[in-house]
């Protein structure tokens, strides 16, 4: 596949897939043998891992929306710089919905092999985001 062919699969997952909570799509852009890899370590997700995955995050911020300000491609892999805003709205990491509105940026970065994402990886700035919700407090002296 180009690069330019394994970009638009890593931007449709993110854009018209977590980004708008379409997980029918799932089944054209994710491997059943899909992993995330998070600190080096694998986990064998499958493609109904990835739909819980959307499920869940589409739960939590249900007005998500992702953007994708740039990526690089090179060989099967294709990195992605995104910006995601949304509404907190169901608990996310055991904190109570506050109804107010974050964004975060993120680097995510898959693996593309027969025309759909096989791995993925990533880092998100969640520390806005903690702070924007009331999780995190600022103390100062």
């Amino acid at each position: 596949m180009s690069t330019e062919e394994i970009k638009r699969i890593a931007r449709r997952f993110y854009e018209e897939v977590v980004g708008t909570g379409n997980i029918s799509l799932l089944d054209e852009l994710i491997s059943p043998g899909y992993e995330e890899v998070m600190d080096g370590v694998r986990f064998p997700v499958g493609l109904e891992g990835a739909k819980a995955h959307v499920a869940g995050v589409r739960q939590t911020y249900p007005d998500l929306r992702i953007a994708v300000n740039l990526q690089i491609a090179e060989g099967d892999w294709v990195a992605s710089c995104i910006t995601a805003t949304g509404t907190h709205m169901g608990s996310w990491l055991g904190i109570k919905p506050t109804r107010k509105a974050v964004t975060f940026t993120g680097l995510n970065v898959d693996r593309i092999s027969g025309g759909k994402i096989i791995e993925h990886g990533g880092a998100a700035n969640m520390l806005g985001p903690l702070l924007e919700i009331g999780a995190l407090k600022v103390v100062s002296e």
